[in-house]
């Protein structure tokens, strides 16, 4: 669709929720950015914020989304008069959001997220996340009432990113104070929220992304990976899968 895209409204949603690998909408989208920009069709370029999806008309081809007013100072306002592709709902007195429907002529939707059923409908999960995450020590991963509950990945309500990163650095976490758990010991082994997003900014280059709980930078490399990098592109493309696929399912990387 990207390749056959020859303009006009392309549509890329983000949720507010967690989802897995939560760069992933925008990866997309600075990549078929870059790809139009090669073939001279990216001349225009809108950006609005704080828009959370309600509805897509695929037949129809309009997207219905939800936003809180947005700053007129960014240019980002949405009205009639300087959004022709806008459909302006009218609000009620004392509502925060507006709800505003689009047409497009390319969506990639990405679905908020949740838990699994089957821990979103038991004692498991926290009482107040609507998403219906298993609740843990975000720093020991032990369930916060039942202790000989251990939980790891996308299914927790710890404030991490959801990425494979993460994982690999919660697994022995959960192992250690889990075998501690077993034997009637304190559990004392921390996860410190780490977590990585490889980022392509377009094709070619890339930034890798890595941070703790407290979005401290925790990078690997001794370069300034928050800036595009031809040998990023190739770690991820290249040397990550072999990583993957050999190591780390392994438990051995």
């Amino acid at each position: 669709m990207i390749e056959n895209f020859k303009g006009g409204t392309a549509v890329f949603t983000n949720p507010s929720t967690p989802i897995k690998c939560g760069k992933a909408p925008h990866k997309i989208r600075y990549l078929a950015c870059d790809y139009w920009l090669k073939k001279g069709i990216l001349d225009k370029y809108d950006v609005h914020y704080g828009a959370d999806v309600t509805a897509v008309d695929g037949i129809n081809k309009t997207v219905e989304f939800k936003t809180k007013e947005i700053d007129e100072n960014l240019n980002q306002k949405l009205s009639s008069e300087n959004a022709g592709c806008y459909g302006i709902a009218e609000n009620s007195s004392g509502e925060e959001l507006t709800k505003v429907t689009l047409n497009f002529d390319l969506c990639h939707a990405v679905p908020p997220q949740s838990a699994p059923d089957f821990i979103k409908n038991s004692p498991l999960r926290e009482a107040q996340n609507p998403q219906g995450y298993l609740e843990v020590d975000k720093n020991t991963l032990q369930h916060t009432c039942f202790s000989n509950v251990f939980a790891l990945g996308n299914c927790t309500n710890a404030p991490c990113s959801k990425t494979g990163a993460a994982i690999r650095k919660q697994a022995p976490v959960v192992v250690e104070n889990l075998l501690a758990n077993m034997d009637k010991k304190t559990v004392t082994a921390q996860y410190d929220g780490y977590s990585a997003c490889p980022i392509p900014t377009q094709y070619g280059k890339l930034i890798l992304a890595e941070f703790d709980y407290t979005n401290t930078p925790k990078m690997t490399f001794p370069i300034n990976q928050a800036k595009p990098n031809w040998a990023m592109w190739i770690l991820k493309t290249k040397i990550l899968p072999w990583l993957y696929w050999n190591k780390i399912l392994k438990g051995t990387a």
